[in-house]
């Protein structure tokens, strides 16, 4: 690990910020307090949700840990939102998300419910969590969905916060560079939930890059310190990264499982049940391309969401919500990368231990073997 990420946390381990109520306080003090990076999910939440969230886990632990922030989206192509967050999208018209929502209307006659209001707001309370995070700073931001001004970074950096952005392309970890961000997280096709494209182009769905090839290509691009995520669940697969150049791993599935996780119980029990088995990227619950166990919902609607992320969000989010007080995973947004068949339920503590001792195994087996290497 690079210096700045071992003056964090000694482990090279980093618990995903999983939003809407998966990354609660109690996961990631278990992660810091077991030598890994504990991280909240500011996303989707009010300002003062994500002061509070801050106010408890300091009262759990004195261990660094992280704050996730969503970047504003655009109101129409080539909008600015004060920085470089979807630039050159180009997001459905108003007619296309009408268009989703009459389709979506037997979902809301089914769950007794109404659709949600699309225009609920775009930038995710963004100016006000940032103020919060400049006076009452925490060790790390991280940043999701694009790129945030260098007078941001600088403003970040001053307050001693330590700044990663997404990029799940070299082109866009170079940007994360220029910009002056701490670290980039790469971000593989594999993983689960939102791709963090600062540009979400409906002609790019689905053609990602693998995350050791990412890592691989970010790393001759870039001079910061890389952190992988996308399927990563057991310690070998984070020896691996190590090896193609991450100086950390970021893990979301593999600690959605565990009894810390605030996932619905449906949702921690579909990552291994029978039933689901096999993920898919959809903008069927969001508008945006995430990548979920593929259940009803996904099958039937995936095909015809239109690009227009957070508008479905915020319509589908009643149907969501009832699906999931009903007991009803096939309504339910199921996100999960595409090792979840591999989740164990551990608390987070002791996998974030377990990871370490599969890591160091990982390690010895590849310092040992000879030069020159394969076997014959």
């Amino acid at each position: 690990m690079s210096s700045a990420l071992t003056d964090l946390f000694p482990l090279p381990i980093v618990q995903a910020p999983m939003a809407g109520g998966v990354s609660v306080p109690h996961l990631a003090q278990a992660v810091s307090e077991a030598g890994g990076l504990g991280f909240l999910a500011a996303g989707y939440k009010t300002a003062d949700g994500m002061y509070q969230e801050i106010k408890q886990l300091r009262g759990l632990t004195t261990k660094p840990f992280g704050v996730n922030l969503f970047m504003p989206q655009p109101e129409h192509p080539g909008a600015s939102t004060g920085s470089t967050a979807a630039a050159g999208a180009a997001p459905a018209s108003a007619a296309a998300v009408d268009v989703y929502a009459h389709q979506l209307a037997g979902e809301a006659a089914w769950y007794e419910t109404e659709l949600g209001d699309p225009d609920s707001g775009r930038d995710d309370g963004y100016d006000a969590k940032l103020a919060v995070l400049l006076d009452n700073p925490v060790p790390v931001v991280s940043f999701h969905f694009g790129v945030p001004g260098r007078e941001v970074l600088e403003s970040l950096r001053r307050a001693g916060t330590f700044t990663l952005v997404t990029a799940t392309t070299p082109d866009e970890a170079l940007a994360v560079q220029q910009a002056g961000a701490d670290a980039v997280i790469a971000q593989g096709i594999e993983a689960g939930g939102h791709q963090g494209t600062h540009r979400d182009n409906p002609e790019t769905d689905g053609t990602g890059i693998g995350l050791l090839s990412l890592v691989a290509q970010i790393r001759e691009t870039v001079s910061l310190p890389i952190v992988a995520a996308g399927g990563i669940m057991r310690g070998s697969q984070i020896a691996a990264a190590l090896a193609a150049g991450a100086s950390a791993a970021q893990l979301g599935t593999a600690f959605l499982a565990t009894p810390e996780s605030g996932a619905n119980p449906l949702h921690k029990q579909a990552l291994t049940n029978p039933l689901f088995v096999r993920t898919e990227l959809t903008r069927a619950f969001s508008g945006r391309p995430a990548r979920g166990l593929v259940n009803r919902f996904m099958r039937e609607h995936g095909p015809y969401a239109p690009a227009a992320y957070p508008e479905v969000h915020h319509l589908t989010s009643p149907l969501r919500k009832k699906a999931a007080a009903s007991g009803d995973a096939q309504g339910m947004a199921l996100w999960a990368g595409q090792g979840h068949r591999m989740a164990r339920e551990l608390p987070a503590g002791q996998l974030v231990e377990v990871l370490a001792a599969e890591l160091d195994a990982a390690a010895t087996a590849l310092s040992s073997r000879p030069a020159g290497g394969a076997r014959r």
